[in-house]
């Protein structure tokens, strides 16, 4: 069933009606990592409401969102300060342009700053990892709780749907496949209402809370389906589980 379904959903027009319409519409890879973080970031509410909001940061950015992010001065900084996207506000955002600004000059970018020694290893501390890195900039606390920590039981859906959109091979035409230090199999389902609801129907995942030991669950039983390249089947159970919340309608 699965893998019938992740034939079904794995194909362009999922990207069309997704936010990763929106870095999919940038050719090189600093552009489409930086919008695609800040996509990420603002990935929970409506998905009409999140892609308009990530177009809207497009064009806050000028259409380039990697030269700002490198570039941007404290005026153009200004220029974010009324956005709002639910609780991620202006500041939030500055605060984000300056740690990816520190990530790309300390670590030499995104990708980067979720390794060890050139290895991500268990992913669940490559992303405390990660975090860590990002916040290393004096920032605003409130800020701190847009990126998730597994550490702290998260089940980091939106840095895990972000990372498969980076690792994952382009040949659907759905994810970007744009990152070659992190493996494929190295990635971890984002999890959400969708993914687990269906994932506990086909008896995947047993655990009731939709926390980071479910994605490990979850994972693990997925990996016994594809070792190389588990989380394809994250594309399978959010297509099952949102046409069946559309057809319930």
């Amino acid at each position: 069933m699965l893998e019938g379904a992740y034939r079904r959903f794995a194909t362009p027009v999922f990207a069309d009606s997704d936010p990763l319409q929106v870095p999919r519409s940038f050719t090189a890879r600093h552009d489409a990592e930086v919008i695609g973080f800040l996509t990420a970031t603002i990935a929970w509410g409506q998905r009409r409401t999140i892609i308009a909001n990530a177009w809207q940061l497009v064009r806050l950015m000028d259409g380039a969102p990697g030269a700002f992010v490198d570039e941007a001065s404290a005026r153009d900084l200004d220029r974010l300060s009324g956005f709002v996207h639910r609780t991620f506000n202006g500041g939030d955002l500055q605060q984000f342009v300056r740690s990816l600004r520190h990530l790309r000059r300390t670590y030499g970018g995104i990708e980067e700053a979720f390794l060890d020694d050139g290895s991500v290893g268990d992913m669940g501390t490559a992303i405390a990892r990660f975090k860590r890195r990002f916040f290393e900039p004096r920032h605003m606390a409130r800020t701190r709780k847009h990126v998730a920590d597994p550490s702290r039981g998260s089940n980091a859906k939106r840095i895990n749907m972000y990372l498969r959109w980076m690792v994952r091979s382009s040949a659907e035409g759905v994810d970007l496949g744009l990152w070659t230090r992190i493996r494929p199999s190295d990635l971890m389902v984002p999890l959400d209402v969708h993914t687990g609801r269906v994932a506990r129907e086909l008896g995947l995942l047993t655990r009731a809370q939709d926390d980071w030991k479910s994605v490990v669950e979850l994972t693990e039983n997925l990996r016994q389906l594809d070792p190389v390249d588990p989380v394809k089947y994250d594309l399978a159970l959010f297509g099952l589980g949102v046409n069946r919340a559309l057809s319930a309608r």
